[in-house]
């Protein structure tokens, strides 16, 4: 499956963003769909991902504001990020995997969307 984020900009904290992932290729169902983060000088963490069936799953740190979801019709993947801090500023990616045990390393994603950057200004 190819992945193409989509959304990223500057945003001042307290504000929001979403990102969208559109898939193509091989069929969006049946795939893990998360998202990872990576700031500069770090490695690329976990955030988000969200199971054909709608089930969620969130890092700690984004808990409470941000929301993954997808729309299996569309092939398309959403982050909705509310009450953004300037913490939250990295390059956001989406990634698929198979279903199954679910993972929050990166490297168990086998295919990666090009990465959009999300600024927040104090």
């Amino acid at each position: 499956v190819q992945l193409q984020a989509s959304g990223g900009g500057l945003v001042q904290a307290g504000g929001s963003l979403r990102l969208s992932c559109a898939a193509s290729g091989r069929t969006f169902n049946n795939y893990i769909m998360g998202w990872f983060r990576q700031a500069p000088g770090k490695e690329r963490v976990f955030v988000a991902a969200v199971r054909w069936s709608g089930t969620t799953y969130y890092a700690e740190s984004v808990r409470g504001r941000f929301t993954i979801s997808r729309d299996n019709a569309k092939n398309t993947g959403y982050l909705q990020m509310n009450s953004l801090k300037p913490e939250d500023t990295a390059i956001y990616y989406c990634a698929a995997r198979g279903e199954g045990t679910i993972s929050y390393g990166p490297s168990t994603y086998n295919s990666w969307g090009q990465g959009t950057l999300v600024t927040v200004s104090s």
